[in-house]
């Protein structure tokens, strides 16, 4: 009898999106994501950053907690045939793509202790009036009970912040600090794992 995936371990990576989307127009750089080479490297070595001459930027790197919206929704639209009463025609429409939820505790991500804001800046950017927005890809990794081999794996192209909701804060409970990341995203794909 074949194995279940099991969900409580589990890793998501947004990386910033190389890929133009319909604009044809290169995403920004931010100031506050952490970039594993710095521009002045990368430039030196003759490369541009995604060309695979340095490693993209990341952001939200720490574990989350939750993850949830991983799914596909298709639209069927149904025609009515003249004369045929007790039938109808379903053809295939739109998929319908539901946003990613994602929770994790707050990072002290900083020298001074401070909370790590990374994700607060990606939607703050939007608000700004950034334009382009940054878009950031995905992966979400569920592995084996080890933590060794990837057993599932989806991903998700170009995610823009949708929503962002701070922790509640109650002096009576001394629990973690949580805060809950909505992506909406322009695809979602279940892939294949050796």
């Amino acid at each position: 009898m074949p194995d279940l995936v099991q969900t409580f371990r589990f890793r998501v990576r947004l990386t910033r999106s190389a890929a133009p989307g319909r604009t044809d127009l290169p995403p920004p750089v931010l100031a506050h994501v952490t970039h594993d080479a710095p521009a002045a490297a990368v430039a030196a070595a003759g490369g541009e950053r995604g060309s695979g001459a340095a490693a993209p930027e990341r952001l939200g790197d720490g574990g989350f907690q939750e993850c949830a919206g991983l799914g596909l929704e298709a639209d069927l639209r149904e025609h009515a045939q003249g004369g045929a009463n007790d039938a109808v025609v379903r053809r295939v429409g739109r998929v319908r793509l539901q946003p990613l939820v994602l929770k994790r505790g707050m990072l002290l991500a900083t020298a001074d202790g401070g909370a790590d804001t990374g994700l607060w800046d990606w939607l703050q950017g939007m608000v700004d009036g950034g334009a382009p927005a940054v878009r950031y890809d995905g992966d979400i990794e569920v592995l084996d009970p080890t933590g060794q081999r990837v057993v599932a794996r989806w991903t998700f192209t170009r995610g823009l912040p949708l929503k962002i909701i701070g922790p509640s804060l109650n002096a009576k409970t001394g629990e973690i600090a949580m805060e809950e990341l909505h992506i909406a995203h322009e695809g979602l794909c279940l892939e294949r794992t050796p």
